[in-house]
């Protein structure tokens, strides 16, 4: 079995206004499987679609352990472990699957790759296509600011987790709970459930103070795992609920005073159309019913 990668670097890529994730391993691109699959035939169930796909092509079927990798994709959730293939790993499973956007993704895929390339000769190409992509999608300025500022935080902290022993996923998904609890009273999967998302990443659909508390509770995670020099699993748990307490006290204290609540059912998923923020109807009922 294929070693499973616990903290790469993660962004979002656009094809056809479709999201495909996708991940640096190797130091390539790897794609999320089933966004591509989603992207190509607009499937309402891309995982039963591949594997109907799979049970076609024996040949695939037969390689598809080969193909894909599990690496660690950032969801609303948290991190999940996501079967993902490289460019070569989609062409040959493009073969299998029927669509007229083949061969314009294949384009897709080969610009994307050069583009990785040209951001490894100057990593601040990657920093600006982000940059790119949100404003593409409708995001202020202000807010892309934020957002920027809150990716380099949480490498920073992701980072300090590794050196200290903490490798697994799921410990992983476990100290961002932490933090979210201690910061919101709202682990990721509550939060995104809130704002009414399903696959979407949670941060990218922040208010901007949402993002300036998350950032806060991270950064102040930081901080006290190295002034305490956590180790391990234990100690850098209770360091994630202290930083995390940090940012909640703030929150609270910011509501009080402001008389208006920090945490907010709004999303973004109307900027790609031009819509306006959207306040699904499942959210406010979960809002209500938390209230």
């Amino acid at each position: 079995m294929p070693d499973i990668t616990p903290n790469p670097e993660t962004r979002i890529a656009l094809f056809h206004r479709k999201e495909i994730r996708r991940a640096i391993h190797n130091n390539e691109w790897w794609f999320v499987v089933v966004d591509v699959v989603a992207a190509l035939t607009d499937a309402a169930d891309p995982t039963d679609y591949l594997n109907k796909v799979r049970r076609r092509d024996p040949e695939l079927a037969k390689g598809y352990g080969q193909i894909v990798h599990p690496l660690s994709i950032q969801t609303a959730g948290g991190p999940q472990n996501l079967n993902c293939a490289n460019a070569e790993g989609l062409f040959r499973i493009i073969q299998s699957i029927p669509s007229p956007k083949a061969e314009p993704f294949k384009r897709w895929l080969a610009k994307v790759g050069y583009e990785r390339i040209q951001e490894i000769e100057d990593p601040e190409l990657a920093t600006k296509r982000t940059r790119a992509l949100y404003k593409a999608k409708g995001y202020s300025d202000d807010w892309i600011e934020k957002r920027m500022r809150s990716i380099a935080i949480r490498d920073e902290l992701t980072d300090e987790w590794k050196r200290r022993g903490v490798k697994e996923q799921r410990e992983y998904a476990i100290l961002t709970a932490e933090i979210s609890k201690a910061a919101f009273g709202l682990t990721p999967s509550e939060y995104a459930e809130l704002k009414g998302l399903a696959r979407q990443n949670l941060r990218d659909h922040m208010t901007a103070l949402e993002l300036i508390f998350s950032m806060l509770g991270e950064a102040a995670t930081t901080e006290i795992t190295r002034t305490r020099d956590a180790q391990g699993f234990p100690e850098n748990e209770t360091a994630a609920q202290d930083g995390g307490a940090v940012a909640g006290n703030a929150r609270r204290e910011l509501e009080k005073k402001s008389g208006r609540k920090v945490i907010s059912s709004e999303n973004y998923l109307g900027l790609s159309q031009g819509m306006k923020k959207a306040t699904p109807l499942s959210a406010r009922k979960l809002r209500k019913k938390k209230a």
